[in-house]
């Protein structure tokens, strides 16, 4: 079993990583060549790109101008302790054991436009790049054309002998993947809270229960996907009448 998430916007590398473990991300030629497609914009060009203010379009040129090839923890930080937002409130991987990092090491990616495929240990150093960012490149119009059957190529590699994968990514960064060339089962949880009589997806909540659900699987460390139906975490619980094979909706009614 194998599951996916998606990056998050907001970054922290302040705070100390509470492991020393690391591995290196197995896709870095191609962050190169985007970064070096990146540094030809202008903070003008990426505030239009990316839809974000002029201060943060600063902030992002300063970053890809001093990315740099060589990962060390001097100027790099653990995927999975540097990204913040929501998903990753819900998982709260500084607080797992070494064991449960090493768990989540093997059994979770993350899917990043500049980076493809990460492991949650490989390190990385900050930037900004949505996957749905339309930009040029030699391979295409935008990023899902820039990464083509990469990403699910390298995800069929990890689910030979266990072809299951857990899909807890945004659609934006599912997107990215190739269904119909992915050699697995895709299994899809479903979020949903009680509100103004009926149940919805909420985003806050959802992404929350995201990070949430990996960290359950981490907790107890589960390797078959029908162990997932019992997660409880925060009043959440498996609704087998509104799942299907495949979409596992889980419901909570904290708002009754």
């Amino acid at each position: 079993m194998l599951m996916v998430i998606s990056p998050a916007k907001t970054l922290d590398y302040t705070s100390p990583p509470c492991t020393s473990s690391f591995t290196l991300p197995e896709s870095l030629d191609q962050s190169a060549e985007l970064i070096a497609l990146l540094r030809q914009r202008s903070p003008a060009e990426i505030s239009a790109l990316m839809d974000i203010s002029d201060e943060l379009a600063v902030l992002n040129v300063g970053r890809y101008q001093s990315w740099q090839p060589d990962f060390a923890p001097n100027n790099a930080k653990q995927a999975m302790l540097a990204f913040m937002g929501d998903v990753y409130e819900g998982l709260q991987a500084q607080t797992l054991s070494p064991p449960q990092l090493d768990y989540l090491q093997c059994n979770l990616r993350i899917l990043s436009g500049l980076y493809g495929l990460l492991r949650p240990l490989d390190l990385m150093q900050p930037y900004r790049l949505e996957m749905g960012t339309k930009l040029a490149n030699p391979r295409g119009k935008d990023l899902y054309a820039f990464w083509g059957a990469r990403l699910t190529e390298r995800l069929n590699e990890r689910l030979v002998d266990d072809p299951v994968l857990v899909n807890l990514a945004s659609d934006e960064y599912f997107k990215a993947i190739k269904p119909k060339l992915l050699k697995a089962r895709v299994i899809t949880p479903v979020f949903q809270d009680w509100k103004n009589g009926q149940y919805k997806i909420i985003s806050f909540y959802a992404k929350r229960a995201r990070g949430l659900m990996v960290r359950y699987a981490a907790t107890r460390e589960v390797t078959a996907p029908e162990v997932l139906k019992g997660f409880d975490l925060e009043g959440y619980a498996w609704s087998e009448e509104a799942s299907t094979a495949d979409t596992w909706v889980f419901r909570r009614d904290l708002a009754r």
